[in-house]
């Protein structure tokens, strides 16, 4: 393991929800850490998800040139890709750990992109799935995760 950090849809639209007070600075902190020692890794499931997110669930939403943009920036994490290989690997970890099919993805796109954590709200804080372990991001820092 690399040491990087897969980060889940959740954590990037609370960066961006001015509706969540005590969870935007935390998301945006996480992600700024992660910029800082490029550690961030998504996937495309992860940007599609944002997208609409971001453009057409939160109230006011964010325009799309503004949202487009930080999908442009996020390719710098080099996405992985919802691929053939990625859906028979997702299909593995449903089978393994029981999660939906949607969870499984996220999951298998953090093992293929070799990361250490996943970071998510979604998911079981603790749950380690081959190796890579999920940290929920309001309730552990990125010092506490990552040292440093």
């Amino acid at each position: 393991m690399s040491g990087s950090c897969f980060v889940d849809t959740n954590v990037l639209v609370y960066s961006r929800d001015g509706s969540e007070p005590d969870k935007q600075p935390v998301a945006a902190g996480w992600l700024a850490v992660l910029w800082e020692r490029r550690l961030g890794r998504v996937s495309t499931q992860v940007l599609n998800e944002y997208l609409v997110t971001v453009t057409r669930k939160l109230s006011p939403g964010l325009p799309w040139g503004e949202a487009w943009l930080d999908v442009e920036a996020l390719l710098a994490w080099n996405p992985v890709p919802v691929d053939t290989a990625l859906l028979r690997r997702a299909n593995s970890v449903r089978d393994q750990a029981g999660l939906s099919w949607w969870d499984s993805l996220i999951v298998a796109a953090a093992l293929a992109s070799d990361s250490e954590w996943l970071v998510s709200e979604d998911l079981a804080e603790g749950l380690t799935v081959d190796g890579v372990r999920v940290v929920n991001p309001f309730r552990r820092s990125p010092r506490d995760v990552l040292g440093r």
